[in-house]
């Protein structure tokens, strides 16, 4: 699930190191502390902008795999020119062995989902779990309040089909604890590659975690009462994976080409880290370069600027969800972001597939907002505390159909 929010100047306090290996589950505390950073975290609104000339193109900062998989490896300076107070919250790992092929294999099968016969995509519905497992087009909203019709998703936990057994807590947490909805029938080759890309996607984002940590750690912030973004995601259940198809649109030269949210409304992620693939372009079932050099990922920079953000087709990318901004008191910065469809002559009839995977805390973590970080206040109990499944259904509610 995709949110947006106004992120405000507030103070940083501690951080902890990852600790290898079990222990007992601590919650992820957010109280405010001493001001531990000379350097402030900056504002940023998601506001509608009017840019003219068109946004800059900017290249993701990028980390060799064989430099992220060596734990000991300083990588402080690439974590914070990309991930830190300065960067777009985005950042790019080359060579990902094995990435390229499970890439393709899945995007491949995005229009597939999104032409099977509507009685079976209406099977793969899921309206309990409020769409975020099996088949959802038509339910979101996103930034101007409007259903989203421009995409259609296909959502499922690729690491547990079962996260739970808990019948209570099913009912509790039922966008994460409900189980995997697959076609087995129809399209038995889905789970096969959209588990295997999933899992791939997250110990390459565990990797990541890890040297987020020791970048945050090497700021001068002291122990906080809560685990590491590394222990974090590795003793969550609730990932999710997000198969994404936008559907093909008729465009004129004039029509809509000042838009750069045209394909998907502006928003940040409410997560931890989301893994982003490249996206494929078709054009009457046959692959092809993206048709618009101005399509694709935007995202909104510190200083309140539009810029458009690219990686190498076989990189994997990751953007910083805001529950990782509030855990690192800004030292990770979450991303505002948003999706350009093509509007050249050559755009009409084309697709884009994507997949995003979704790394996030447990159901079950409690995450503490003092009033004065303003991360959705209108939600936040008058004690402050949620449990992150309690905090992202509450923001859910906002943005699906039939739900307040």
């Amino acid at each position: 699930m995709e949110i947006g929010r106004l992120v405000r100047t507030q103070t940083q306090p501690g951080w902890a190191p990852t600790t290898r290996g079990g222990g007992r589950r601590r919650p992820l505390a957010l109280a405010l502390g001493r001001l531990s950073s000379r350097r402030p975290v900056r504002c940023r609104c998601l506001a509608a902008m009017q840019t003219s000339p068109p946004p800059p193109s900017v290249r993701t900062v990028s980390i060799p795999f064989s430099d992220l998989k060596e734990r000991d490896r300083d990588l402080s300076g690439k974590i914070e020119e990309g991930l830190g107070p300065n960067g777009l919250g985005i950042i790019s790992i080359a060579d990902v062995p094995g990435f390229p092929v499970l890439r393709k294999t899945l995007l491949r099968l995005a229009p597939k989902v999104a032409n099977l016969p509507e009685d079976v995509k209406k099977e793969l519905e899921d309206p309990d779990s409020r769409f975020n497992f099996g088949w959802s087009h038509g339910k979101e909203k996103l930034e101007s309040g409007k259903l989203d019709t421009f995409k259609g998703s296909f959502y499922a936990n690729p690491i547990l089909d079962a996260p739970t057994t808990d019948d209570v807590l099913v009912r509790r947490y039922p966008s994460y604890c409900r189980t995997n909805i697959w076609p087995a029938s129809h399209l038995p080759e889905l789970e096969i590659a959209f588990k295997a890309l999933g899992k791939l996607m997250l110990e390459v984002g565990l990797m990541l975690a890890h040297h987020c940590d020791r970048y945050v750690m090497q700021q001068g912030v002291g122990p906080y009462d809560g685990e590491s973004l590394e222990q974090t995601i590795a003793s969550s259940r609730c990932h999710k994976g997000r198969l994404l198809y936008y559907y093909p649109r008729q465009f004129s030269k004039q029509e809509e080409g000042g838009s750069v949210s045209s394909w998907c409304g502006w928003h940040t992620d409410h997560g931890s880290l989301t893994g982003l693939t490249c996206a494929l372009f078709t054009k009457n079932s046959m692959e092809i370069p993206c048709p618009d050099s101005a399509a694709g990922l935007y995202i909104r920079t510190r200083d309140d600027k539009v810029v458009k953000v690219t990686f190498e087709e076989n990189e994997l990318a990751y953007q910083v969800g805001e529950t990782t901004e509030i855990l690192s008191r800004g030292r990770l910065c979450a991303t505002p972001h948003c999706v350009k469809a093509p509007s050249s002559e050559n755009a009409s009839n084309v697709d884009r597939s994507t997949f995003a995977m979704f790394m996030q805390p447990d159901w079950d973590e409690k995450l503490k907002f003092p009033s004065e970080i303003p991360y959705h206040q209108e939600l936040i109990p008058p004690n402050g505390t949620l449990t992150f499944g309690e905090y992202s259904e509450r923001l859910v509610n906002k943005y699906y159909q039939g739900k307040t």
